[in-house]
């Protein structure tokens, strides 16, 4: 009975921040859904800028003009929640951290909430002009294009995880050298691989096309070689950290 307490507080509180982090969604949903069709116009300018004069955006389903704008929303209500969901999940660990991990958490926090909104950011603008006025340029002859509001929302939030992971790099390179699962110097010699891996990665998270699979792994690339700096200050010092570990397991 005492060793299930414990485990049954602990799924308590997990519940709670749970159930918080949800609650912090649907508040900043509830907010933006009476906008939800204005939010649909927005992220449908990169696309109608592109198309022909004579063209729009289509429904090809009866519910779509519904359900593709609240889905939508939805979305980016998530995206906008981001840092209080992240606040939560910490919270809910941060008991169980030593005191200098403490200190690299509330950083790797911050940046890593920047960078998915720099990589949202990045996809947004930079990408979406280039790659929508590229697929209506090729279009045959006698063709019109008339994208369904369906498809292309599925497109647009495909490339938003993709960028907005992808941004993570710097982050993941510092947790895996902070952790000593690696060090930069050996990523700096698997350089050569990371180079084909970032062209793979990009190649499998969008659309088969090489101008979106390389706007991908460039920043990809450019990013790991931000990680790599930032790494060589959070890479840990053996001896320091085990006595700092000693010490506040001694005062526990």
């Amino acid at each position: 009975m005492s060793q299930q307490l414990p485990l049954i507080s602990h799924l308590l509180e997990l519940r709670n921040k749970l159930l918080r982090a949800i609650g912090s969604v649907l508040l900043v949903f509830i907010c933006l859904v009476y906008w939800a069709n204005d939010i649909y116009h927005y992220m449908a300018i990169p696309l109608m800028q592109s198309l022909p004069e004579t063209s729009s955006m289509i429904a090809t389903d009866v519910a779509a003009p519904f359900f593709a704008p609240f889905k939508l929303t939805l979305v980016l209500s998530f995206f906008l929640a981001i840092p209080y969901v992240l606040y939560q999940a910490w919270s809910f660990v941060a008991p169980g951290l030593y005191k200098h991990e403490k200190r690299l958490v509330t950083p790797l926090l911050v940046s890593s909430t920047l960078l998915f909104y720099s990589g949202i950011l990045f996809a947004y603008y930079i990408v979406f002009p280039v790659v929508f006025g590229f697929f209506t340029s090729v279009a045959p002859e006698g063709v019109t294009v008339a994208t369904d509001i369906s498809s292309y929302l599925s497109f647009i939030l495909k490339l938003f995880f993709a960028f907005g992971l992808a941004f993570e790099i710097p982050v993941a390179v510092v947790l895996m050298c902070w952790a000593g699962v690696t060090t930069p110097e050996e990523l700096k010699q698997k350089r050569p691989y990371i180079v084909v891996g970032a062209f793979v990665v990009g190649m499998m998270l969008t659309p088969p096309d090489i101008i979106s699979q390389t706007m991908l792994a460039i920043p990809m690339l450019i990013l790991f070689e931000g990680g790599l700096l930032a790494a060589k200050l959070y890479t840990p010092k053996d001896d320091t950290d085990n006595e700092e570990s000693e010490s506040e397991r001694t005062n526990s």
